[in-house]
């Protein structure tokens, strides 16, 4: 299939080599130009406007937006909309809100374009594991689009989950889970590395829990992996962003009457790392770093690095394309 690729990050760029790989058809944009031209060297179509692209591609036409959620993905939608045509299709595959992705798909489709909201899961090893896709939408659209989800997700990676919305309501969750699994290993391993007369290496614990352990997980292969450098981890410091999906969680386990008592501690104790250092907070960081190429702020008096801006509730917020 032929697709429209707009958004060339970590995410974006990764997904676009993984659909060449697979013998799909992807003209890309992105604001910076080096992006457009890396991709562009790995067999994708170059252009250098949402216009350019919208006329590279064919009718009907669709277009995966992979860029920050909130205002850059407003911002592109919308835009979109004014270069598409009936029939044609928008893929918003970043962390939107569900609400936003039921609102643009109802003001899209007055003008006869589908919004598919995908939920996307895997970080920076989906380019080699695959992606899971949640993915909401018209079920026809979903159906048509399916060629490009099988060949971004492993087998049996890729669901239709519902309506508009219901691909960004599953990644919310999915996200809020997240938090609180990152949060209980956390505290694990920093009870551990404070009983240094009993424990003296917890790199080999979290290798040992691996083997047929009930708490053997990916996230714990990656604190393994994470824990194997002392000096590297050593360098971690424990600042944690929110980045949306855990307060959106927690907002929503309130509206529906629903306790979340651990997705709701786990968001806080990100904002308590926001202060002093903690073990807990390194072990965090140390594997959003690993399974999602996430920013380590290193940081030693605690302070928010250079670079970093307070977002509107004070969590740090770093660009990305």
């Amino acid at each position: 299939m032929t697709i429209g690729m707009i958004g060339l990050g970590r995410m974006g760029a990764n997904m676009t080599r993984r659909l060449l790989e697979r013998g799909h058809d992807v003209v890309v944009f992105d604001r910076d130009p080096d992006a457009v031209v890396a991709a562009a060297a790995l067999g994708a179509r170059g252009t250098g406007s949402l216009a350019e692209l919208a006329a590279a591609l064919e009718p009907p036409r669709t277009v995966w937006v992979m860029v920050p959620s909130g205002a850059p993905t407003h911002e592109t939608v919308e835009a979109l909309g004014g270069v598409l045509s009936p029939g044609d299709t928008i893929v918003d595959g970043g962390n939107s809100h569900y609400r936003d992705a039921q609102r643009w798909s109802a003001i899209l489709s007055e003008r006869g374009i589908d919004l598919v909201d995908a939920g996307v899961s895997g970080g920076v090893w989906g380019l080699d594991l695959g992606y899971c896709l949640m993915v909401g939408g018209r079920p026809e659209t979903v159906t048509r689009l399916a060629p490009i989800f099988t060949s971004l997700a492993p087998a049996d990676g890729f669901a239709h989950v519902g309506p508009s919305g219901a691909g960004h309501y599953a990644k919310m969750i999915h996200n809020g889970i997240e938090y609180g699994l990152l949060q209980a290993y956390a505290e694990g391993f920093a009870l551990l590395d404070a009983a240094p007369e009993l424990i003296t290496d917890p790199h080999q614990l979290a290798a040992l829990w691996n083997h047929g352990s009930v708490v053997r997980s990916w996230l714990l292969e990656l604190a393994e992996l994470a824990l194997s450098d002392p000096e590297q981890f050593g360098r971690v410091h424990g600042y944690l962003e929110d980045s949306g999906e855990g307060r959106w969680t927690v907002e929503e386990s309130t509206a529906r009457a629903i306790a979340t008592p651990v997705i709701a501690a786990s968001l806080y104790a990100r904002f308590s790392s926001r202060t002093p250092d903690s073990y807990a907070g390194r072990i965090i960081a140390a594997l959003r770093n690993e399974f999602g190429g996430h920013k380590l702020f290193a940081t030693a008096d605690g302070s928010v690095p250079d670079g970093v801006a307070a977002g509107p509730g004070g969590e740090a917020t770093v660009g990305v394309p």
